[in-house]
């Protein structure tokens, strides 16, 4: 008799946060945590939930241009759309659930929170039967000169999450969410106010890039990719064919591989 695999055989402990916090420490949370996006909650309840992505969105605005970070509270970068399942399911629901969110919050019967489920968590137990080169992503190759406002225009209008920062042929980093969210929060922590706009418009990619890049040869397989991401706590694979950059594996590739 096959035992049945739930998603409370799955789930990591919650890691939230108070809507009433402020997102600098939502964002250091995080990192510190490796999640995202981080579970917001108000008086014990799940009220959504706050990204790296909607906090660089939002120090990245021209709207919040003079206000420091450390007066922004995480209410204002919470979205309210999430998902959630109980954690007596079976854990085959969650495919669906995470190739259209980032996690899955997860409840008891009283509808308190009680853990949650990453793409990470998932993969544990869960893997693509595909070739590599089936959950490779075309990411924008960009210039190490590229300014960062332009890239939060497009993180913004395309939906783009991470750029291949490309000298020709050769790599030199990466740069995601992340990357834009600290580097605008250290400049707007550390700058005076009344010089946010010209300091912010004068940051290039090489100024916040991730680096080393960490990547495979397109010879390795989803196992290999997936067994990398797990040692050293990543999101992203460069994939390389003769050092030349193809393009990137993701967590979110791989579930949508399931």
């Amino acid at each position: 008799m096959t035992t049945q695999i739930t998603i409370k055989d799955v789930m990591s402990k919650p890691v939230s946060i108070a809507k009433s916090s402020l997102i600098t420490e939502a964002l250091e949370r995080m990192l510190d945590e490796g999640v995202d996006p981080i579970i917001v909650t108000h008086h014990n309840q799940v009220v959504g939930t706050a990204s790296r992505r909607t906090i660089a969105e939002k120090i990245g605005s021209k709207r919040s241009g003079p206000i420091p970070p450390t007066q922004i509270h995480v209410a204002n970068v919470t979205k309210e759309d999430y998902t959630f399942a109980y954690q007596d399911q079976d854990i085959d629901i969650l495919i669906p659930l995470l190739q259209s969110y980032k996690i899955v919050v997860v409840l008891d019967a009283e509808h308190k929170l009680i853990g949650m489920v990453t793409m990470g968590d998932l993969l544990k137990v869960m893997k693509p039967d595909c070739p590599l080169e089936e959950v490779i992503e075309l990411a924008p190759k960009i210039s190490p000169e590229d300014r960062i406002v332009h890239l939060h225009r497009r993180m913004v209008d395309d939906s783009a999450t991470r750029f291949i920062v490309a000298d020709n042929s050769r790599v030199l980093g990466i740069v995601t969410e992340t990357d834009l969210a600290q580097s605008i929060m250290k400049l707007k922590e550390l700058v005076e106010v009344k010089h946010h706009d010209n300091r912010i418009r004068n940051l290039i990619a090489q100024d916040i890039m991730s680096t080393p890049v960490t990547s495979v040869e397109k010879s390795k397989t989803v196992d290999d990719v997936i067994a990398l991401m797990e040692e050293k706590n990543i999101s992203t694979v460069l994939v390389t064919n003769d050092t030349k950059p193809v393009g990137l594996v993701t967590r979110r590739s791989l579930i949508n591989a399931l």
